[in-house]
């Protein structure tokens, strides 16, 4: 897909893009894979905002992806690629043999009428899923398992890839899309191919409206706020902040790590995100 400019007959078209959409084929989800989804907005118990800057937005269906991709050897053929309001990536739907409809994440060069299969021996080719022991060293792959049997988990996100760069063990290395390298179980699934819909990531919102359409509301800066609202609040005039970013709780916003020991995860890591 491209990006869609448009002539500025207002201040706002100056500066808005969109993706032009050129590779959805449908207007409209199956209707046997969706299901409500609830807005909960920012707050947790007790209606109380838990997560600042979000609340609103456009009503939404959740469309339920195969993320498994544990039909083993039935052969399916895509009927469309969709938009799916949930995620960065654009979603195919697959009928298979057997007659079973299931969407799955929509590979980039995935088109309508191509037949993807999954299983221990398939062809290397983009939209089949395979064990990652049985996919070349070097090969872009996407959706992949993290636990046996879990379904996708790395590299689902628009443009996303993760590559094999060898095998050790019972282990294959893998680099993700965030530079870190890490080990996965061989025996993990995985999709052939990078996610589509590269050019999300190139797209101005260009009006605050747009950004409330997607359940986001405006960001007020800490150094704005009064004391009792903010550590950073307060001052006679305009301030530098007096102290380095933190939180409305005081937890540093820079640089500061916030993940969890995890002594399986930490040994699975070979090298770092950058």
């Amino acid at each position: 897909m491209g990006i869609k400019n448009y002539r500025p007959i207002t201040p706002i078209q100056r500066y808005k893009t969109t993706l032009d959409y050129a590779d959805i084929t449908v207007d409209s989800p199956f209707k046997g894979l969706t299901k409500g989804k609830s807005q909960k907005a920012g707050r947790g118990a007790g209606n109380q905002i838990s997560v600042r800057r979000k609340g609103g937005g456009h009503k939404r269906k959740y469309r339920v992806i195969d993320f498994k991709r544990n039909k083993i050897d039935v052969p399916g053929k895509v009927e469309t690629i969709e938009y799916d309001p949930n995620r960065s990536a654009n979603i195919a739907l697959i009928l298979y043999k057997d007659g079973e409809r299931r969407y799955i994440v929509a590979p980039n060069n995935l088109s309508v009428g191509d037949e993807i299969v999954s299983g221990e021996k398939v062809e290397v080719r983009v939209g089949n899923a395979m064990p990652l022991k049985n996919i070349p060293v070097g090969t872009s792959i996407c959706n992949v398992e993290l636990s046996l049997g879990k379904g996708g988990q790395l590299a689902r996100s628009a443009g996303g890839a993760a590559q094999i760069t060898g095998r050790e063990g019972k282990y294959c290395m893998v680099k993700l899309p965030s530079g870190e390298m890490r080990r996965v179980l061989k025996e993990c699934m995985a999709t052939i191919g990078e996610i589509g819909n590269k050019d999300h990531m190139n797209v101005t919102i260009g009006k605050a409206g747009r950004s409330r359409w997607m359940n986001k509301r405006p960001k007020v800066r800490g150094c704005a706020m009064n004391p009792v609202d903010h550590p950073l609040g307060g001052g006679e005039g305009k301030s530098a902040g007096k102290r380095h970013p933190v939180s409305p709780t005081g937890v540093p916003a820079k640089g500061y790590k916030t993940r969890k020991k995890n002594k399986y995860s930490d040994n699975m890591i070979i090298n770092r995100r950058k």
